[in-house]
């Protein structure tokens, strides 16, 4: 279906260039996995870029929620092009993954300073966007310790100067750079000798080549002719095919590890942070400003890449990949036997780092859920995978996380993977569900049983109100505590343990055989203790088990079963 055009580069255009965008590394995701070559042959770039773009794609669509949800009254329903473009920008930093999603996340980021340059400007055009192009492949190549050509940096270059020589509208400029970088992206084998070995062209650029065209469909309302690649090109149904074709070209060497991090640290800090990661090892690549920053970095001394951060400033989001752990590309003698499949897997979301070492003891691949920073259904494909199961239980374990999880139960799915989707509205229901999980009986038996395990345990939750309110239970004024019931606010209070204990008598009214209570790391002290007492003086043959869930978001989390 032809996409409208956008005649300005406006908010608008942003949302739904990012929407094109990551619908169009969706598709080619295989594709680029199976060529990824450079610099490390571990077959995720493909998949890196769908991430890093989603989550960009996010922050956007936040900032619009927030409009139309009346946020901003001078400018109800619409956000400016300064906005959107920051929302872009910052959302790619934080969901960064991979050497390649690290430079998209640069790309999008110098882009951005020049879409924001001015903050109440409504839309900009042709001139602008040839700037934007121009300072984003310039700020990406900045970032880089070590620019190679013949990467995606080249490509990124290529498509700037294209841009810069034409003269005309944003679809005009927007066509000549995705041209422009078609024709340096069909030149890379003959300037990096790995991918010439390999004969296919380079992954990062193909990535970025599917993003241009996508600015050629905001602007045009139609999808670009595929530029003429020559020499080896990959397609989904060769892509078994295209892996090996890179294992017999690419050799085991390098770093072993991949280190990359979030830090909020001084310009001066990260200056400092730069030479000492460049000489731990290779692929450096540091993206951000304004306070915060991403950090990627291949070394053999994880610790050290880490710990050189803590002294730059606060890290955290902190990823370390072992190369070869799940290394597609790397079979056969020079590398290592991919390790085999297990049967059965859960992956659960969870709100906490207590509650993430809880699941991960009783056998779950976890997706940390920070508050206010939900899961992208990229994140969870990615854990689906990391499970490395035939077949897969998911727990989203958040109402407002259940399209987010089908989504990324039907890609795994195309996967190969047997995926059930449990829809566990709370982290409670989750742990209830995983008492019962027996892996080795069949796997709809296995379903069926946590199913009803999730679904005969009430949950609640004890949270402090941001701002006025209407509720279920009447006005609430911000601070106050509120007590919600399966989602919906049951009590109004203005003491914790107060307001924690009507939660626990409302529920236990209904009947129950078990409390279990989440402790996060802001509840004041005592609550549990007065909880556990009341369920223990109150409720004959009623068992109280008590976790601690770290920062969590909620105070205080409630099951009932």
């Amino acid at each position: 279906m032809p996409q409208v055009p956008q005649t300005f580069f406006d908010a608008l255009a942003v949302r739904t260039w990012c929407g094109l965008a990551l619908a169009a590394l969706g598709r080619a995701r295989e594709e680029i996995d199976a060529i990824n070559v450079y610099p490390v042959a571990d077959g995720d770039t493909g998949t890196n870029l769908y991430l890093t773009m989603e989550s960009a794609v996010a922050a956007v669509e936040a900032v619009f929620a927030g409009h139309e949800a009346g946020g901003r009254p001078t400018r109800v329903g619409k956000p400016t092009l300064a906005e959107a473009a920051r929302a872009m920008a910052h959302g790619a930093l934080i969901g960064a993954r991979g050497n390649s999603g690290t430079i998209l996340a640069q790309l999008l980021r110098g882009m951005a300073q020049v879409l924001a340059d001015d903050s109440e400007a409504a839309h900009t055009d042709g001139q602008g966007l040839r700037l934007a192009l121009r300072h984003a492949a310039d700020s990406a190549r900045e970032a880089v310790a070590h620019p190679v050509e013949g990467t995606v940096l080249t490509v990124a270059s290529a498509a700037a100067e294209a841009a810069t020589d034409a003269e005309g509208d944003c679809g005009t400029v927007a066509r000549a750079a995705y041209e422009g970088a078609g024709t340096a992206l069909a030149a890379t084998p003959a300037q990096l000798a790995a991918l010439a070995r390999a004969g296919v062209v380079d992954a990062g650029g193909r990535g970025l080549v599917a993003v241009l065209a996508a600015l050629v469909e905001t602007f045009t309302g139609e999808a670009p002719r595929a530029v003429a690649v020559s020499g080896w090109h990959a397609r989904v149904d060769d892509a078994e095919a295209a892996v090996d074709t890179v294992a017999e070209a690419c050799g085991v060497g390098g770093p072993a590890f991949e280190v990359i991090y979030l830090l909020e640290a001084e310009d001066a800090a990260v200056a400092r942070l730069r030479r000492i990661l460049d000489e731990l090892g290779d692929s450096l690549v540091v993206v951000g400003g304004d306070g915060l920053w991403n950090v990627h970095v291949h070394v053999d001394d994880a610790g050290a890449a880490v710990e050189a951060g803590v002294e730059a400033g606060r890290p955290y989001r902190i990823r370390i990949t072992h190369f070869g752990a799940e290394d597609a590309h790397m079979t056969g003698e020079a590398g290592r036997q991919p390790r085999e499949r297990a049967q059965r897997a859960v992956v659960a979301v969870v709100p906490g780092e207590g509650l993430a070492g809880l699941y991960t003891e009783a056998g779950a691949t976890t997706v940390l859920a920070r508050p206010g920073e939900p899961p992208a259904s990229g994140e969870l494909v990615e854990a689906v995978r990391r499970a490395h199961a035939r077949e897969v239980v998911l727990l989203p374990n958040d109402a407002d996380l259940r399209h987010t999880a089908a989504a990324a139960a039907e890609q795994a799915r195309a996967d190969g993977v047997r995926v059930a989707l449990i829809p566990t509205r709370s982290a409670v229901q989750g742990i209830a569900a995983l008492a019962v999980h027996e892996p080795d009986r069949r796997f709809d038996e296995d379903v069926v049983s946590m199913t009803s395990a999730a679904g005969a345990t009430r949950y609640a939750e004890v949270v402090i109100a941001e701002r006025q309110s209407w509720t279920m239970a009447g006005i609430c004024q911000a601070g106050d505590v509120l007590g919600l019931i399966d989602g919906d606010v049951a009590v109004i209070g203005s003491d914790v343990t107060t307001t924690a204990a009507a939660v626990v008598d409302r529920m236990l009214a209904a009947g129950g055989e078990m409390v279990t209570l989440v402790l996060g790391d802001e509840a004041p002290a005592g609550v549990v203790d007065h909880v556990e007492a009341r369920v223990r003086e109150s409720y004959l043959a009623v068992d109280t088990v008590v976790y601690r869930g770290g920062r969590q978001g909620a105070l205080l989390l409630i099951g009932v079963e």
